[in-house]
């Protein structure tokens, strides 16, 4: 019983990590990088499609600013670019036909520090995640607790556990939010 409690927390507080990693993917940085357009909805025959089902996206390693799309289907290109251009991203798509290519200046100084601003700030939103799962899991062990199904000293000790993960899980989303920073800041 208590095992199944932790057990959930610690999935629950796996997939808040997740989804901090996905949501960081998502902040642009001077590189050029696949997890910034993966999730852009492109209109396919009058279907929502993620561009990552119509193509391949990748960055040449000569060009770390230059992230390369390459359509499937060639009927799809003026649908790609379309979407490119609706998206937050603010970049021009290049069609040369056979590839779509999308260029990433190198964001100025102050721009830097405000996409800093917005990491730590998702990273924040990790913690809190983290902390609701262990917040839940808390309430959780000490119901196990008032309908004697475990006592005191198992509480205790199962907390402690508890707190253990918690510490894990918010020391990784550090971690993933300092290389983060570390990304926007190089020039």
């Amino acid at each position: 019983m208590v095992d199944e409690v932790l057990a959930e927390a610690e999935g629950k507080m796996h997939k808040a990590i997740e989804s901090l990693r996905r949501e960081l993917a998502a902040i642009r940085t001077g590189r050029a990088s696949p997890g910034l357009v993966e999730r852009i909805q492109v209109e396919y025959y009058g279907v929502p499609t993620p561009l990552i089902q119509l193509a391949s996206i990748t960055t040449p390693a000569s060009e770390p600013h230059v992230l390369v799309i390459q359509p499937w289907d060639k009927n799809a290109f003026s649908a790609i670019e379309k979407a490119i251009l609706k998206s937050d991203l603010g970049l021009n798509p290049v069609n040369d036909g056979r590839v779509i290519r999308l260029i990433f200046p190198k964001p100025s100084e102050e721009r830097r520090r405000e996409l800093v601003r917005l990491a730590r700030k998702k990273v924040e939103e990790g913690r809190v995640a983290i902390r609701n799962c262990r917040r839940d899991a808390l309430e959780d062990l000490k119901d196990l607790e008032k309908e004697k199904l475990i006592s005191e000293d198992d509480l205790r000790r199962d907390q402690e556990r508890l707190q253990k993960s918690t510490d894990r899980s918010i020391e990784e989303s550090d971690h993933i939010g300092a290389k983060k920073e570390e990304e926007i800041l190089e020039v």
